[in-house]
């Protein structure tokens, strides 16, 4: 683990939904180094393990053999967090709307959802193997 809280940090783990942790551990870091307000905290806590646990349970199908990898970087106010994973990706231009009446009881769905209602900005790279949340931390 990188362990530059100023300007970046990063960690690599092996899919298996016990490292989570280790995510939320440097969401903390993060967060701790830059005094982001206990309101900020939990939207990007909550985003954060979101992105990771698509990345775990479907980017890499649970594989302990492939990796999930976060990084963050703060520039300008902004404070971006990549997750990315070892899958083939997938079709986010159409995915389900979770609050639609059909959908409400369904276990699965809302990840997407939920980061897009927390974060300031989410974008998807590599067909969807790559998720960059962005928050506005404010000065």
């Amino acid at each position: 683990m990188e362990t530059n809280y100023k300007n970046a940090a990063s960690v690599t783990f092996p899919s298996d939904p016990k490292n989570l942790r280790i995510a939320e551990s440097l969401i903390d870091d993060v967060c701790h180094a830059h005094n982001i307000h206990e309101d900020h905290y939990g939207n990007i806590l909550i985003a954060v393990t979101e992105a990771v646990n698509n990345a775990i349970f479907h980017g890499n199908l649970n594989d302990v053999q492939k990796s999930v990898s976060v990084d963050s970087k703060i520039e300008n106010n902004q404070l971006q967090f990549i997750i990315s994973d070892s899958g083939l990706g997938f079709d986010y231009h159409n995915l389900p709307d979770p609050t639609a009446p059909e959908n409400i009881e369904k276990e699965t769905g809302r990840g997407i959802f939920l980061m897009k209602s927390l974060a300031d900005k989410v974008e998807f790279k590599n067909n969807g193997a790559k998720v960059l949340l962005t928050f506005t931390i404010g000065k």
